[in-house]
Formats: structure tokens, C-alpha cells, sequence
């Protein structure tokens, strides 16, 4: 393995740790790799995935303010670069996942409070825990993402 494959690979594995897939990760480590926009043709050669998997990727990126689609005026190729601060786009993804999962799962508690006894006692102790955790998340979003 190259050390560029080596840098996609470890981005991959990051952008999995997030919830996120690994094409997520390649397209980033290219555009960081290659520091300026790159075609759909030149990503499809990079992260040797599909087309219409990194433009599907892309969008999902582009909505969460990690990347920038555009067109050159020149030709009608669609070109993806990095957008704004890497860290801090990740971070807000990352902190919009866990805020979700700590709904969903205390949407999930609710729903099945009302049964005997026994489960709702051990819905107490878990919401107590998730609420803890979701005190957490709300403190650690509120860490500033350090200077470049």
C-alpha cells in the first residue's frame, strides 16, 4: 500500500468511526490530498468507487458543509472542494448523529415506559444515563474546534 492509499485508508476509517461510509472519507482525503477541486472523473480515479456513488457522497457531504460542488465555466464538468473548516464540518456531523441517536433512543424509552414494573424501572436507570450522556454531548458541542 502507497502512502497515498495509506492516507485514503485512514480517512476511510475515520469517516466510519462517525457513522458515516468510506467513500465519505476517501473523497475528503483526496480533496485534501490534493488541495484544490477535483472532477467527479478525477474522484471516481481516486477513491475507485463509482460515479454514482461519489456524487450521491458528495451531496450528503455538500448538505453537511464539508464540500462544495461546482461547475467550471469552461466545461460542463461538476468539480467537489473542500468547503469551509474541515473539523469543525465534522464535528457538527458528528454531534447532529449522536444528538439524533440520543432522541431516537429516549423516543424508544417513552414509548414502552407504561409496561410493568420491572421494565419500568430499568427505563428509569437507562433515561437517566442517556440524559447524562446527552448533558454530555451538549458540553463537548460547545467546545471551540482549535485554531488552524
Amino acid at each position: 500500500m502507497n502512502g497515498e492509499e495509506k492516507i485514503h485508508s485512514t480517512f476511510a476509517s475515520v469517516a466510519t468511526s462517525l457513522g458515516y461510509s468510506e467513500v465519505h472519507g476517501r473523497i475528503i482525503s483526496a480533496l485534501l490530498v490534493a488541495g484544490q477541486p477535483l472532477s467527479l472523473e478525477e474522484l471516481t480515479q481516486q477513491t475507485k468507487y463509482s460515479p454514482a456513488s461519489i456524487s450521491l457522497s458528495l451531496d450528503l457531504l455538500e448538505i453537511i458543509g464539508i464540500v462544495k460542488k461546482m461547475k467550471d465555466r469552461g466545461d460542463r464538468k461538476l468539480y467537489a472542494k473542500l468547503d469551509g473548516d474541515l473539523i469543525e464540518g465534522l464535528r457538527s456531523a458528528m454531534m447532529l448523529k449522536l444528538q439524533k441517536e440520543i432522541t431516537n433512543t429516549l423516543d424508544e424509552l417513552n414509548a414502552i415506559r407504561n409496561s410493568d414494573i420491572k421494565t419500568k424501572k430499568a427505563v428509569a436507570a437507562v433515561e437517566k444515563e442517556v440524559r447524562r450522556l446527552q448533558e454530555y454531548i451538549k458540553r463537548l458541542s460547545e467546545v471551540p474546534v482549535p485554531k488552524k
